[in-house]
């Protein structure tokens, strides 16, 4: 299905998914993002070290129950999570470093950081908007991709308010940065509301037009945290399209139907498409969410279970879409969290997003945010445990 002739489920997908839904004309003062404040620390929190700027690095731990997170506020990254097996057994199940160096000095391939101003790819590091074009900083051959060579995960974030359960992080980006419009203001909240769920909510305002396309970069193994591969895990999306892409990764325009290695509406092991999956390197592909609305705003996204620890994420989100990327790019050169080799297929990603490379389709959900509106979005990422499979509806 080309942009000229979107029909069925595709139109209906991207009309439900469209812009409108998530920046919002709203004049009302936002208390988190007026100011960029001192920053806050809980009770629970670690010094890593410090950025090249020379900026003490704070690494906070959220609870709940059982549940652990850690959040550092270079890059607004989560550096941890931890919850129980099958058997009540509290374990690793994000890729990560226990040190702060490889996050700092470029090695880290954005392990669960905010990726933006603009996550995913934008085609030849060019845009235009309301006529006037802007060049952005390439960094993944032609094209831009994650904000450019100094995105927002290589930022660091303030820290606006912290409890035992949740943490608000804030940047200014300003205008010309990377070469986007605009001075952006933005703040993403973690949170832990019940035992197993992790809530990230985002907003932005900015003072002329510009694009955003915040996500988180998390990598998962709910294994054991990126030392065996992801292979086994079993993962369904709530998608009956995605977006073809040329040779460097960029949509072509078409939003076609799943079929084939493509085809995850039921729960398939990962390992069973990689070998057709972009010539063997794996997923790396935006999929079109096609599930309604719930009347909390957010949709089914995805599930994942693994069987040998039994445990199961599932994905609900505002968003359009979402990057299934299984880390073809791995090659065991960095050593994580334990001394664990992160391998090829060590991990899988969710990112919730606008589609890849949205500013040059006009047919895909706009990422356009105005002065006076409000960039809102949020993602809820649900751990639990059982010996069988899930069965049913995602959510």
């Amino acid at each position: 299905l080309g942009g000229a002739a979107l029909g069925g489920a595709a139109a209906l997908a991207l009309q439900q998914g469209g812009g409108g839904a998530h920046c919002r004309t709203d004049r009302r003062p936002l208390p988190l993002l007026s100011r960029l404040d001192s920053n806050k620390h809980p009770d629970d929190e670690k010094v890593l070290g410090v950025d090249p700027s020379g900026k003490s690095v704070v690494l906070r731990t959220l609870k709940n129950g059982a549940m652990r997170v850690r959040v550092m506020d270079w890059g607004a990254t989560i550096t941890s999570v931890r919850v129980p097996d099958k058997d009540g057994v509290v374990g690793e199940v994000a890729l990560g470093f226990d040190e702060l160096a490889p996050y700092v000095d470029g090695r880290s391939p954005y392990f669960g950081c905010v990726a933006g101003r603009y996550a995913n790819r934008i085609q030849g590091g060019r845009f235009q908007l309301d006529g006037q074009g802007y060049t952005l900083a390439t960094n993944n051959g032609p094209n831009a991709l994650h904000g450019g060579l100094v995105g927002f995960d290589k930022r660091h974030w303030v820290c606006q308010a912290a409890s035992d359960t949740s943490v608000t992080l804030a940047l200014l980006s300003e205008d010309g940065e990377e070469g986007y419009p605009g001075n952006l203001l933005a703040k993403v909240t973690y949170s832990l509301p019940t035992e197993g769920e992790l809530r990230m909510e985002y907003e932005a305002v900015c003072d002329k037009p510009t694009v955003v396309n915040l996500t988180n970069h998390s990598y998962w193994n709910l294994q054991d945290g990126g030392a065996r591969s992801v292979k086994q895990h079993e993962v369904e999306l709530a998608a009956r399209l995605y977006t073809p892409v040329d040779e460097t990764a960029i949509p072509t325009g078409e939003v076609r139907a799943v079929g084939g290695a493509m085809d995850l509406t039921s729960p398939t092991p990962i390992g069973k498409g990689l070998a057709q999956a972009d010539g063997g390197m794996g997923y790396d592909h935006n999929y079109v969410l096609t599930s309604p609305p719930r009347q909390d705003g957010l949709r089914a996204c995805g599930r994942v279970y693994e069987p040998t620890s039994g445990r199961c994420m599932t994905v609900t989100t505002d968003q359009p879409g979402v990057q299934f990327y299984t880390a073809g790019y791995l090659d065991g050169s960095l050593e994580g969290r334990g001394g664990a080799k992160y391998h090829k297929f060590a991990g899988f990603c969710l990112e919730t997003q606008h589609f890849p490379d949205s500013p040059n389709h006009p047919h895909f959900p706009s990422t356009v945010l105005r002065r006076g509106e409000v960039y809102r979005t949020t993602t809820v990422y649900k751990f639990d445990a059982s010996p069988s499979p899930p069965t049913g509806p995602i959510a």
